[in-house]
């Protein structure tokens, strides 16, 4: 027996069948938009004993485990002798101390592949712990320019996975890229038929003005709208979109001297509810503004995502956030007939958070580091560990991070790996494009398998253990992912 589930507005509402396959009629309700929280909540002086009592038996199950459950799941395989011997190496130290480690050094270019926690894990940044692996004292130097690199992979739910079909990047800074005058000009460039087959996902990018500023993130639609006739497609579409020409055009219609995202999240969503050919629906988003100087500001509304990922570690990732289980954080706009009808009929409106209740969280990146942005059809089918361990894998395997003398560093061929055709087809050849879609792929595959429990599967075991529900959830699925490389 599976359980199903539905993305809803507010409050839960009966459920519909899904089109994978039969479902009960009499299971409980769910928004479909759960976060799992990888691993329990304790303290770091607890996994600091835990490591110094087991740390030699821990290694050898978690290095079996994941070369059983991830290395056929991630169907990534090494293509030379040196690179397959530096995986095996890399594989074996992730599973025992960097995972758990608190992800950062003192040195800005090199990492020991065995290196232990030297402090606690910053509990301000993220509570719940594990969750978190940010650096207190960044290395990268005030005069440094970085670039990111972005590429994006998408599927629709009902669509089959197609890794060159769906598939978005491009440059850094484009000084050819048309400037708008408004956010209205910019706007009507915007063609409803040439939107990303991805669902009622979401993502976008855009330089900031003329600056070499970036802006980016995802949305993800809220499908329980369409039970009352509204396409949730049309409000997250329409959310990027605005996103994206307000950084455009920036700093038209700016009200503050700088940028922040959680400004860019409230002036796109103002001008959804105006915009008349946006009815109504609802969406979570997670977006970043990211400097040239390597300072990058993430806001975060609802279950969709963010992973700050450096060499064997991850540096940081979002805390989603939630009103009560499976009930995210979320932008709406209700439609006017629906309005009237509450009026005259009275009713519950629906669920509405505003764009200052985003969590907003600064990072200084480094040369190699990789940002990943995701709708939840990811977060609820791939943890944490999976995560690092594509990005891990594929960096290496790319030869984007190297391997000499036991430590793992950032190869000198990153900028070139991460150079990508200016031209309007998506280059699939990137780095950044080869990472997207592994993420992507992985997650697609694992919201198929009936087999492989994921996030999502875990926590309704956990709320609800007699529904029984095993595998993973199929969903829309939206993958951005910048990779950071400082121009020398």
């Amino acid at each position: 027996m599976r359980l199903s589930t539905s993305n809803q507005i507010g409050t839960p509402v009966p459920v519909r069948r899904e089109p994978f396959e039969p479902w009960p009629k009499s299971l409980i309700s769910l928004h479909s938009r759960v976060f799992h929280h990888h691993g329990a909540s304790h303290s770091p002086s607890t996994f600091r004993l835990a490591l110094t009592l087991g740390s030699i038996l821990h290694a050898w199950a978690t290095a079996m485990t994941l070369a059983i459950a991830v290395g056929p799941s991630t169907r990534l395989t090494a293509r030379s002798a040196p690179r397959r011997s530096a995986s095996a190496l890399f594989f074996l130290s992730l599973s025992t101390t960097s995972f758990f480690s608190h992800g950062a050094t003192a040195q800005h270019s090199q990492r020991p592949l065995f290196s232990l926690p030297s402090s606690p894990l910053n509990s301000a940044i993220c509570p719940a712990g594990l969750r978190s692996f940010h650096t207190s004292t960044p290395n990268s130097s005030t005069n440094a320019h970085f670039s990111y690199h972005v590429a994006a992979s998408y599927s629709a739910k009902s669509d089959r996975f197609n890794a060159a079909r769906n598939l978005f990047t491009r440059e850094p800074f484009d000084p050819t890229e048309s400037i708008f005058k408004s956010i209205r000009q910019c706007k009507h460039t915007k063609d409803k038929r040439k939107r990303a087959k991805s669902g009622q996902d979401a993502f976008f990018f855009s330089q900031v003005g003329t600056s070499r500023t970036a802006a980016f993130g995802v949305a993800d639609g809220v499908g329980g709208w369409v039970e009352s006739g509204v396409d949730p497609a049309d409000f997250s579409h329409g959310l990027c979109e605005y996103m994206a020409c307000a950084a455009r055009s920036w700093p038209q219609d700016a009200k503050t001297s700088s940028l922040h995202p959680k400004d860019l999240l409230q002036i796109a969503y103002d001008k959804v509810i105006v915009d008349r050919g946006i009815e109504g629906g609802g969406s979570t988003a997670c977006l970043a503004v990211a400097e040239p100087d390597g300072n990058v500001e993430v806001a975060n509304l609802g279950d969709s995502g963010f992973m700050h990922l450096g060499l064997n570690a991850v540096r940081h990732f979002t805390q989603p956030q939630t009103h009560a289980f499976n009930t995210p954080y979320q932008l709406s706009k209700t439609p006017q007939r629906m309005l009237v009808q509450m009026a005259v009929f009275g009713g519950t409106s629906a669920l509405s958070d505003q764009p200052k209740e985003s969590s907003v969280t600064h990072h200084q990146v480094r040369h190699g580091d990789v940002l990943v942005f995701a709708t939840d059809g990811v977060w609820d089918n791939l943890s944490t560990q999976n995560l690092l361990s594509i990005v891990s894998f594929s960096m290496i395997d790319a030869g984007a991070w190297v391997e000499k003398d036991g430590v793992l560093e950032v190869s000198h061929e990153l900028p070139k790996l991460a150079q990508a055709a200016s031209d309007q087809q998506a280059d699939s050849s990137s780095l950044q494009a080869k990472l997207a879609v592994a993420i992507a792929k992985e997650a697609k595959e694992t919201g198929l398998n009936t087999r492989r429990d994921g996030p999502f599967a875990k926590e309704v075991q956990k709320h609800f253990p007699g529904e029984n529900w095993h595998g993973g959830k199929p969903d829309d699925i939206a993958a951005l992912v910048a990779v950071v490389v400082e121009n020398v």
